[in-house]
């Protein structure tokens, strides 16, 4: 999983950056509320860290501003606020969840590890699709019957995408707001090379085609 991390607390963060980097993600740090939402126009991720109270644009704001331009990447809060108001204004938000300041590392590992479980359906860094094919969703490779093949970051997005949503249409709109990036043009043509790539490893029924709406992996 890509983990962007919202936390002006350097030693704390570069802790949990190096925490979760030996549990195999990886992380990209920012000190503050605008940067993070920068870097959210630019890159896709898996989940979002966010402390609140952070320069320049506050935890609580950004998520509100990115739910708003409808990027529902899961979202952990991890913040000194504890009370009632600041825990329900985080889930108004549209927070996953929160942890309140000191936590151990572990218990973020496990709530982590929980939106995984939530998102892909299973605890397990590696999918497996059927008997011969696998898929690591930390390190983005297919392993197709001992061979392993690296996709590339639209593959890769691509294909998560269709995993979480296994069995029901995903959307031509879904598609571009998760894999396309905000100062990128929606590019048919292009989907369609990446579902073709997809189809030469998966095999060309495992991703079907709905008409006029978008794709389905079953």
């Amino acid at each position: 999983m890509k983990i962007l991390y919202l936390e002006d607390d350097i030693v704390l963060s570069e802790t949990v950056e190096e925490f979760l980097e030996d549990e195999g993600f990886v992380v990209v740090s920012v000190r503050d509320g605008q940067k993070a939402l920068d870097t959210l126009y630019y890159e896709n991720f898996d989940l979002l860290l966010l402390d609140v109270q952070v320069p320049k644009l506050n935890g609580f704001s950004l998520l509100k501003s990115i739910r708003e331009a409808n990027i529902q990447t899961p979202a952990i809060f991890i913040t000194s606020l504890n009370s009632i108001d600041d825990l329900s204004k985080g889930y108004e938000c549209g927070a996953d969840d929160y942890i309140k300041k000191p936590f151990e590392l572990k218990e973020l590992l496990f709530r982590i590890k929980a939106i995984l479980k939530r998102e892909y359906k299973t605890n397990e860094q590696i999918i497996k699709i059927d008997e011969n094919i696998s898929f690591d969703i930390n390190t983005y490779k297919l392993i197709i019957n001992d061979e392993i093949y690296t996709l590339n970051q639209k593959e890769t997005l691509l294909l998560k995408l269709l995993l979480k949503n296994k069995n029901s249409c995903v959307t031509f709109d879904m598609i571009f707001e998760s894999v396309w990036t905000f100062d990128e043009t929606n590019n048919y043509e292009s989907l369609r090379t990446y579902i073709k790539n997809l189809r030469k490893y998966l095999g060309k029924d495992r991703i079907k085609n709905i008409k006029k709406q978008g794709y389905m992996f079953a």
